[in-house]
């Protein structure tokens, strides 16, 4: 047994109708195999420490948002088997589903699928690694996604990608051909959208913590006494750990 309960995409009308999901693609934070481009300035045991952190902010941010509007939190989650090691990372509110496929072009629309197959109204997919989303650019996603009428909905990162994707039809086309992890993602994802004349709808911006240089960022975002953001707060407990026991020198040089 398990904390969470698992969706099973063979089941149909596992969810209240008229749901929309808020689903984070994640991958267990096992050190070693998440974060590793923030490997130096952190240890691989931070890198998948502060990976959690990112999680636990951004479920929470998603909760307050399911607060407002009829949705539900999802973990879509890799590998098949990890399923505890989100019992301390994800709220007991959220629900599992298992990713499926190889290359993220692939998963990502199993995804989409899985979620739609099980009773979901609509559905956003969210990356793990933008934990400064506040739950007002989720709760906006879930609203415009409950206006009439088809349309996509985007949450565009300063990378040339996106932290949010959400959809009210299955529509394969807006994952095909896309350039992933590169600069291009958002504008030919926007590409797909016209092509396939859906509408685009856009969401406040974000950034993504993937490197040395945005690790700074978030750290001046987060610790820095003029600008310090009211959002992610354990991963602002993280970082000041390491500063208070370090100093800032490893991880935000002056």
């Amino acid at each position: 047994m398990t904390l969470h309960t698992i969706l099973d995409p063979a089941s149909l009308n596992q969810v209240p109708p008229g749901t929309c999901a808020l689903g984070i693609m994640t991958k267990a934070p096992r050190a070693g195999e998440v974060k590793t481009r923030l490997v130096p300035p952190l240890s691989s045991n931070e890198a998948a420490e502060i990976n959690a952190c990112f999680l636990r902010d951004l479920s929470m941010s998603i909760l307050q948002a399911c607060n407002h509007a009829q949705a539900q939190g999802v973990g879509i989650y890799t590998p098949v088997g990890a399923e505890k090691s989100y019992e301390s990372i994800l709220p007991p509110e959220f629900v599992l589903i298992p990713q499926r496929g190889a290359g993220f072009g692939e998963r990502i629309i199993n995804a989409t699928t899985d979620l739609f197959a099980v009773g979901f109204r609509s559905v956003c997919l969210i990356n793990s690694d933008s934990p400064t989303v506040p739950s007002s650019s989720f709760a906006q996603a879930v609203i415009e996604l409950a206006k009439p009428g088809d349309r996509v909905v985007l949450g565009p990162s300063d990378d040339g990608g996106y932290y949010l994707i959400g959809l009210k039809n299955m529509h394969r086309r807006m994952f095909e051909e896309i350039d992933w992890s590169t600069e291009h993602v958002l504008e030919q994802t926007k590409a797909r959208a016209a092509e396939i004349k859906v509408e685009v709808c856009g969401l406040p911006g974000g950034f993504d913590v993937d490197d040395r240089v945005s690790l700074g960022r978030l750290c001046h975002e987060l610790l820095n006494e003029n600008t310090r953001s009211i959002v992610a707060p354990t991963t602002q407990q993280f970082l000041s750990r390491i500063i208070a026991r370090e100093g800032r020198g490893r991880i935000w040089p002056t």
